[in-house]
């Protein structure tokens, strides 16, 4: 006799009928003995449905959900929507939809989806970032991290697309070109919102020794992190300012033999010439619309514009000329510095390139004077560098930070290659900034007891290419009152990225369904 052939569209249904009705997936989270965290990325809801990534994703840690369950643990396993955020406003953008309409079907459809799958996912803690309920908390943990000064506000530049009338992520910046409509990008000054994360560098470098991670996890961190050791020495420009640069090689200080400052560092313009100006300022401009990996990539050609310009050697007396190029970021360091073309493979092709002097203050082994065919960066004794002839390099690091601290020429430093949190959006569908200003106080956070401050229904909410948010044009959100003087006041129209909605949805989870905390912290602990 032959088996009846498997139909899923028939029985699956009737089972998963069954598991919802009987909540055979749900979990005491106040009794439960040997309780099981299994949390899974929860998905953006910018399509029309899943897609077999989810499917790949959530079956492999559903299967690892069932393995704890057999084994006795309490597992709870709950998921969401990162729903909020440029993602989501791109999909309803593309279908000519309203987000605040089509997310809702979107996740709909979603979760039934995932139901269907027949996952283990506890549906009754189920979190969505777009709703007011939830960002209300994401609004309140901002304004705990403006109030502790872990919240700023700077000018800061921006990918803008003069086509899309958008600002971009780096991730949208494809050659230098929009990814949507291959216009070629700029960059903006605008004022924007940060998180002051550099303030935990060494607080999560200490951490890799106490964290279970693989360890191309963690030398990707330390990577990102980038943490780096050395001094910061002041160039003084002939006619200028100070020029401070940062290097982790100060025994190679009598070896630089120009100066190199980023197409965006200040000081550009004050210490090119009026001979040169134009041609410094072409070349930035040209600069800004580059993406920063593109600038900085081994392979491609280093590219540069001299500024007319001097600074003084501290080390040497000599003056040294000032280049500007597009290696150098602003972002890194203080945005400038000290080229030694002989002991570092970039200024070393920077410098045959354009005709700069290669000196030696670095002995190779069994070097006898002759001109270097490549950068040497090793270590050696140090030659041409007056005082400090003869001193092996790793002390002459440390030697000569000390004569130049004594001289007030430079001091110890260390720098980070991680750079604040951008949280800054000039779109609409996100979490409103609780932020109001008022010319009389300033910038007044909103008081916690008047969150959340709620997303309105914007009929057009495309960008106008204006630099700010759609919500700026809609002036019964805009207008509002201050609440420490009480005179008249404006909401801050930027929302946060997507990435601060979903960077704490898993303490949201187990405290869903309180109401008067973000999470409660006991809960927490003990999940």
């Amino acid at each position: 006799m032959q088996p009846e052939p498997y139909d899923p569209r028939a029985i699956e249904p009737k089972w998963q009928r069954i598991w919802a009705q009987t909540g055979i997936y749900r979990v005491d989270l106040l009794r439960a003995r040997r309780p099981f965290y299994n949390l899974t990325e929860f998905p953006y809801p910018s399509a029309e449905a899943l897609h077999v990534g989810h499917v790949y994703t959530y079956c492999g840690a559903d299967t690892y959900g069932r393995y704890r369950r057999m084994l006795g643990d309490d597992v709870f396993q709950p998921t969401g929507f990162d729903a909020f955020g440029i993602h989501s406003e791109n999909y309803a953008l593309h279908v000519g939809r309203h987000p605040m309409e089509l997310t809702v079907e979107n996740t709909a459809r979603y979760r039934r989806q995932m139901e269907e799958l027949g996952t283990l996912f506890d549906w009754t803690y189920a979190v969505d970032t777009s709703r007011p309920e939830y960002y209300r908390w994401t609004q309140w943990i901002f304004l705990q991290l403006y109030n502790a000064g872990l919240a700023y506000r700077a000018r800061a530049p921006v990918n803008w697309c003069p086509t899309c009338l958008t600002v971009l992520a780096n991730e949208q910046v494809i050659g230098g070109l929009c990814e949507r409509c291959d216009s070629t990008v700029v960059q903006r000054e605008m004022e924007q919102w940060f998180l002051r994360i550099t303030a935990y560098a060494d607080r999560l470098l200490a951490g890799h020794a106490e964290a279970d991670f693989p360890e191309v996890t963690v030398t990707l961190q330390r990577n990102w992190i980038g943490r780096s050791e050395g001094a910061e020495i002041v160039f003084r420009a002939v006619n200028g300012p100070d020029i401070p640069v940062f290097t982790t090689r100060p025994d190679t200080l009598f070896g630089a033999t120009y100066l190199v400052l980023a197409p965006e560092h200040p000081a550009v313009a004050t210490v090119s010439t009026p001979e040169q100006a134009p041609l410094v300022e072409a070349y930035a401009a040209q600069a800004r619309t580059k993406r920063e990996l593109e600038r900085v990539a081994a392979e491609r050609e280093k590219t540069g514009i001299f500024t007319g310009g001097e600074a003084i050697n501290p080390a040497t007396g000599e003056r040294i000329p000032i280049w500007v190029a597009d290696y150098v970021l602003m972002g890194y360091g203080t945005g400038a510095i000290m080229a030694v073309p002989a002991h570092d493979e970039r200024d070393y092709a920077f410098a045959r390139t354009h005709g700069l002097p290669i000196r030696v203050v670095v002995a190779p082994p069994g070097w006898q004077g002759e001109p270097l065919e490549a950068a040497y960066t090793g270590e050696g004794t140090l030659v041409n560098s007056g005082p400090f002839d003869g001193m092996p390099s790793e002390e002459a690091r440390a030697a000569i930070t000390r004569w130049l601290a004594e001289r007030g020429q430079g001091r110890p430093a260390v720098t980070y290659r991680l750079r604040d949190w951008l949280i800054s959006r000039q779109r609409y569908w996100g979490p409103p900034i609780p932020i109001i200003y008022c010319d009389r106080c300033g910038i007044v956070p909103v008081p916690e007891e008047d969150l959340p401050v709620r997303l309105p229904y914007v009929r057009d909410f495309r960008p106008k290419g204006t630099g700010v948010s759609p919500l700026a044009m809609v002036p019964e959100f805009v207008n509002t009152t201050c609440p420490q003087c009480g005179g008249p006041a404006r909401r801050e129209t930027d929302v946060s990225d997507t990435f601060l909605d979903s960077s704490w949805y898993f303490l949201r989870y187990p405290s869903a369904h309180r109401q008067d905390v973000p999470f409660d912290p006991e809960m927490t602990r003990k999940w």
